[in-house]
């Protein structure tokens, strides 16, 4: 039973692994401002740190329609 799920995940991760890299990338590139917003959330750090990492919050954003669409192909 537990070969079946370590298949499927591995499969999964086969599948995935660009949307899950680009998801490690861009968390790890707002970690400061993630810090900052959840101790001390200001609008200001946010509308800076949505100005200054507009790449990192288009894929963040995105991830999940990426995930979406690659489900309904299969």
């Amino acid at each position: 039973m537990t070969y079946h799920y370590k298949s499927r995940f591995i499969k999964y991760i086969s599948y995935n692994w660009i949307q899950i890299i680009l998801i490690v990338l861009s968390i790890y590139d707002l970690r400061i401002d993630l810090r900052l917003l959840f101790e001390f959330f200001t609008f200001s750090t946010l509308f800076y740190t949505i100005f200054e990492h507009p790449l990192a919050i288009t894929v963040l954003l995105t991830t999940p329609s990426l995930f979406n669409s690659l489900g309904k192909d299969k």
